[in-house]
């Protein structure tokens, strides 16, 4: 699995008022929402008028598309509104996390107790053997 994460600054020069700053990132911020299946919110200079920092992130199993995507996001920022957003910084991170096999070990497995056996000395969870107990 890779996690994106992608920090963008951005200035905005038009507004004349936080409300019409927040009007401008709100209508941005969905339009990004609807295209990319990603999550974006604003995370810095909330209370500046023509400032703004954006944070996006991604997950997916494949890092080119991870980047792909939020590359694709910081493009479509910069062109959304005919250039009342301007991006001045950007940086983004993509990090694999959790692949391999030290993913699928359980948590007593990763504290060093040996794995579970379920009936019949089978390990839990080992294909063809059932689980059994309460469902919650």
């Amino acid at each position: 699995m890779f996690v994106g994460v992608l920090r963008l600054s951005l200035h905005l020069p038009s507004p004349g008022s936080l409300k019409s700053k927040r009007h401008l990132l709100r209508s941005a911020i969905d339009r990004v929402r609807a295209r990319f299946d990603v999550a974006v919110a604003e995370v810095g200079d909330n209370d500046l008028w023509q400032r703004s920092v954006l944070g996006v992130a991604a997950v997916g199993n494949d890092h080119a598309r991870v980047t792909g995507t939020l590359d694709g996001v910081a493009g479509f920022v910069a062109a959304v509104h005919g250039g009342q957003i301007l991006v001045t910084d950007r940086d983004l991170v993509v990090e694999a996390w959790g692949d391999g096999p030290a993913s699928e070990r359980t948590l007593a497995e990763a504290e060093g107790a040996p794995p579970w056996e379920g009936p019949g000395g089978a390990a839990a969870g080992a294909p063809g053997q059932a689980r059994k107990g309460r469902r919650r």
